[in-house]
């Protein structure tokens, strides 16, 4: 059996490599038809070209190798075509002598074609089974790493992961939550000091979208993904490309390579006089946007919040204003803008001098809301009522209408702080009639 471990640190080289995660070849971007105007065609190819430009990087930087970590497809799916384009891309580079090394993440254990599909010689896909080592001799590197046997895994992976090899740069390859991510199962779960206590030189990490290092010493990371799928993936994504020189701290460089990007802008109407008021302060923002994505095709959700005069005059007609955002998205974005949801957050102004005594059933009507907001048992009680009640709605009537979260606090909560101002307001005007 060939002995892997070194007497010391010998490797003097230079290599760069790439981590990426979260790849999701062939995402479908569900329920693109139920919103107007949606491009989507350049949906539904995003994922393609992103990874395309994946494999461009990798070329054009002379990396000599790519890492995958986990959910480079996109669950279960059936058509042999997403594993033929997969297989012609990562042909291109086999070609340019670069090798891949992929842990299969919760996504790809679901899928069943691709425990089938033949894959080219450069690839070096981990067991399931247990955690393996695959080495790069001329390179002096070590890569550790386990797939998924299954969808859901519970158990910490890195726990059966090898120490680091002396005089290897040492790299894990694992699909994690880690400590826990907002929005991400929680599947092998694990602690950056039972990462760091491995002696890796560098942590490429895969299940949360979003970039974000988690330790500069040693390097534990994720690379997010390389396409956002939705609003709540926003901004630039892509993969991290590595430099080692030599036994020195790896440099990391964040690259995006998606095609279309989510954006979220968030107008302040507060004390705006009018509806155009509002849509010049969006237009500002949006020419900044632009200005920070040029050429980038953007998919935006606008949210208008805080109190003003127009209240009125925008509740009167959502769907002008609403128009009226589009249009000027239009006029500015040369077809490279499409606006996914425009949400109105407004209160009229109020004076609350007449109220400060909190007499009378106004003032007790003013203290519940003051105590909803601290009562999560209440919150919690009323998000179940509200959702039965949505389900009664008309069509027509939740057009526009974020979905009621009964697990969500913050969405009563924003809520609240709409429905109170709006209902002290119209009391205000009955109880001053009847005087």
């Amino acid at each position: 059996m060939q002995d892997h471990t070194k007497k010391s640190q010998q490797y003097n080289n230079m290599f760069k490599f790439i981590h990426a995660a979260d790849i999701h070849l062939d995402s479908p971007f569900g329920k693109l038809d139920l919103y107007e105007g949606v491009p989507v065609d350049d949906f539904r190819g995003a994922t393609r070209r992103a990874f395309e430009n994946l494999v461009q990087l990798a070329i054009s930087e002379e990396v000599s190798f790519l890492l995958i970590s986990g959910d480079l497809y996109d669950g279960d799916w059936q058509d042999y075509n997403t594993g033929l384009y997969l297989v012609s891309q990562i042909a291109k580079l086999r070609d340019a002598g670069i090798e891949v090394f992929i842990v299969a993440g919760n996504h790809d254990a679901a899928s069943k074609i691709t425990r089938t599909l033949r894959l080219p010689s450069n690839v070096k896909l981990f067991s399931n089974d247990k955690p393996a080592t695959f080495h790069i001799e001329k390179l002096d590197v070590a890569i550790h790493g386990q797939s998924f046997p299954r969808p859901a895994v519970k158990k910490d992976l890195s726990k059966g992961y090898p120490l680091a090899l002396n005089g290897y740069f040492n790299i894990g390859l694992l699909h994690t939550c880690v400590t826990g991510r907002e929005g991400h199962e929680p599947y092998a779960p694990c602690s950056l000091d039972g990462l760091s206590s491995k002696g890796y030189d560098y942590w490429a990490l895969g299940h949360v979208h979003n970039h974000e290092v988690l330790c500069n010493n040693p390097l534990i990371l994720f690379s997010g993904n390389t396409q956002g799928r939705h609003a709540r993936e926003t901004g630039p994504k892509g993969c991290v490309l590595v430099t080692v020189i030599d036994n020195k701290q790896p440099k990391i460089e964040f690259k995006p390579v998606d095609v279309l990007r989510w954006e979220i802008i968030s107008v302040d109407a507060q004390e705006a006089d009018s509806g155009y008021e509002i849509v010049d302060r969006f237009n500002g923002q949006l020419e900044g946007l632009l200005n920070e994505n040029p050429g980038m095709s953007l998919a935006v959700r606008v949210k208008i919040s805080g109190e003003t005069p127009a209240f009125d005059d925008i509740l009167s007609d959502l769907e002008r204003w609403t128009n009226e955002i589009r249009s000027v998205s239009l006029e500015k974005g040369d077809d490279k803008i499409w606006i996914e949801k425009v949400e109105f957050r407004l209160a009229k102004p109020i004076s609350y001098k007449s109220l400060e005594k909190r007499e009378g059933a106004l003032g007790e009507l003013l203290n519940l809301f003051d105590e909803l907001k601290t009562d999560a048992d209440a919150i919690k009680e009323l998000a179940f009522e509200l959702k039965d009640l949505e389900k009664k709605l008309p069509k027509e009537l939740k057009y526009g209408l974020k979905e009621i979260d009964s697990k969500g606090p913050h969405f009563i909560g924003d809520l609240l702080k709409q429905v109170k101002p709006m209902l002290t307001k119209s009391l205000l005007q009955k109880r001053d009639r009847v005087k």
